[in-house]
């Protein structure tokens, strides 16, 4: 008998990378969830990987990484708060719209990033969980950066998946034997719209899932990471879930 393919999903708790597991559920995938515990801010993402891996019966694993990633921005006590209206685009957090972040051009000319930035957090994280997918022998790694991260972030955008891609190919065991495992994010191109859409048509748990810079629950409403979830809801004419202040 052939036994079921696997597959490892960088799970934060949040819209997107729960998402990102449904679609590895609905692709056969046996799943491994791998959440990371860096000190961010939003700690109730912690609790909603927990209960969205157990909804979907995964293995979870916790990596805590102590305080590699301290006084990054998104570490506790670090966060600057203000009301998205407030100060030029260029000083607020990435999360607005993906045309406003790409028109600035600031990933590609060294200038500002986004105040939620934290240094190579995904090149980090995806390192991890290739060897964390080695181990298991997983055929995947799933990840749910999308279109408004790669607008502002230069570890979301395809090329940074692509590179990583190469790294897997040519720096792994099964890499060099033709048989890497593959990097999957199926919503690298899509826009918080598509992906609520998405989830919903998957049955994804949102209930379970928060999504707050400020890890306040009931969610802040006014952090970058609310606005868009909020704005996507609201697009399609929906009640998000997720309650907030």
């Amino acid at each position: 008998m052939e036994s079921q393919k696997s597959a490892v999903i960088v799970l934060s708790g949040g819209l997107d990378s729960t998402t990102t597991m449904g679609i590895a559920k609905e692709a056969g995938y046996k799943l491994y969830a791998l959440t990371f515990d860096y000190g961010q801010r939003h700690r109730r993402e912690l609790e909603s990987a927990e209960a969205v891996a157990s909804f979907y019966g995964a293995v979870h694993k916790v990596m805590v990484l102590g305080d590699l990633f301290a006084e990054s921005a998104l570490s506790e006590g670090t966060l600057r708060e203000r009301p998205l209206s407030e100060g030029p685009l260029t000083e607020r957090p990435a999360g607005e719209t993906k045309e406003d972040l790409s028109s600035l051009g600031f990933v590609e000319q060294g200038q500002l990033l986004p105040a939620t930035y934290v240094p190579a957090r995904n090149v980090l994280f995806l390192a991890l969980a290739l060897s964390y997918a080695e181990k298991v022998k997983a055929e995947a790694i799933y990840m749910g950066v999308n279109a408004l991260d790669n607008a502002g972030y230069p570890d979301c955008r395809p090329a940074f998946i692509e590179a990583f891609q190469q790294v897997v190919n040519c720096g792994t065991e099964r890499g060099v034997l033709g048989k890497g495992v593959r990097l999957e994010t199926p919503l690298i191109q899509l826009e918080k719209e598509e992906i609520v859409s998405l989830a919903l048509q998957l049955q994804c748990p949102l209930h379970l899932t928060h999504t707050c810079y400020a890890g306040q629950y009931p969610a802040c409403g006014q952090c970058a990471s609310c606005v868009s979830r909020r704005d996507a809801f609201m697009r399609l004419g929906l009640v998000d879930p997720l309650p907030y202040q």
